[in-house]
């Protein structure tokens, strides 16, 4: 397709049928009404034949030639695809969409960042049509990228992302799944599922009950589970019991972020297509060349009328 402005060539390359009606054309005309009759027949012989109206030129001069002419350079140019743009088309999305919260507390992010980062881009590949979130928190929550088709974006943004990304100190999981109710109820989601990659640091009563909440409003909550990395003497443990008490109050289920198979098998089991209207408009192009063929009618009118 070749587009220049709101205009556009569905099928450009039938742009070479209208060179090829233009050769036809003046090949022809150069050719005369006759073509190699002229060769073919005793110049006397077809004087006597054109004398007598055994041989006609009128009607392929004046009629017959220019009118195949234009209903042939009419198809050509119908078969090219004129189209002009259009942005009346309702749009859809899906209603469903994944969610990922990555834990950049100090637990993780000295000693676990890599496997971490890796397990939640594992996450937004593994939403398929899916609309992707990202939510980073350590102390606070803080929304990392509203939700988007842009797998590839939100990739390159949660690869990027740094230990001190979070200035906030500490690790408070209650408010990353807040702050994920509140994106999933003002986004218009059905059906979210909101994963939290983090080693169980700062899991408590709180963050339960969060945790029980969004499954209450139709979301899930599924764990990717830190262990890897070398830890400070002072930095807290992997909680797999708080890990496993959060994915049931959330109604979802806990993956070893070192198994690179566990997180897709993870997401596609909470994996559903609901679908609604978007606010957004499509832009598409309305092919012209049907009806523009239409008009080659006209001209072959005249190679049917009446001749005396």
């Amino acid at each position: 397709m070749i587009s220049l402005g709101g205009i556009a060539l569905l099928r450009p390359l039938w742009i070479l049928a209208l060179a090829a009606v233009a050769a036809v054309v003046i090949l022809v005309k150069a050719r005369g009404a006759l073509g190699d009759w002229r060769r073919a027949v005793d110049a006397p012989l077809l004087a006597a034949l054109l004398k007598r109206g055994g041989a006609s030129l009128e009607a392929l001069n004046r009629a017959r030639l220019p009118a195949s002419a234009i209903a042939a350079g009419i198809l050509a140019l119908a078969l090219t695809g004129p189209a002009t743009e259009r942005g009346d088309l309702g749009a859809w999305r899906n209603l469903d969409a994944v969610l990922v919260g990555l834990d950049l507390s100090r637990s993780v992010a000295e000693s676990a960042l890599g496997e971490a980062r890796l397990a939640a881009l594992q996450a937004a590949e593994a939403a398929g049509t899916r609309q992707s979130g990202f939510i980073v928190y350590a102390g606070d929550a803080y929304t990392g990228a509203t939700f988007t088709f842009d797998r590839e974006a939100l990739s390159q943004l949660i690869a990027a992302t740094g230990p001190d990304l979070v200035p906030d100190v500490g690790s408070d999981p209650a408010r990353a799944i807040a702050l994920a109710g509140t994106m999933l109820a003002e986004s218009g989601i059905a059906s979210g599922d909101l994963v939290l990659v983090t080693d169980g640091g700062g899991i408590d009563q709180r963050a339960l009950d969060r945790a029980a909440e969004l499954r209450a409003a139709g979301h899930r909550l599924d764990v990717a589970f830190i262990t890897a990395g070398q830890r400070s003497p002072d930095a807290p443990a992997p909680d797999r019991t708080a890990v496993d008490a959060l994915a049931s109050a959330g109604g979802g289920a806990v993956a070893d972020a070192s198994d690179p198979e566990a997180i897709p098998r993870l997401i596609a089991g909470s994996s559903s297509e609901r679908l609604g209207r978007s606010a957004y408009a499509v832009l598409a192009w309305f092919d012209i060349g049907r009806p523009l063929s239409a008009l080659a009618a006209v001209p072959l009118l005249l190679l049917f009328r009446r001749r005396r």
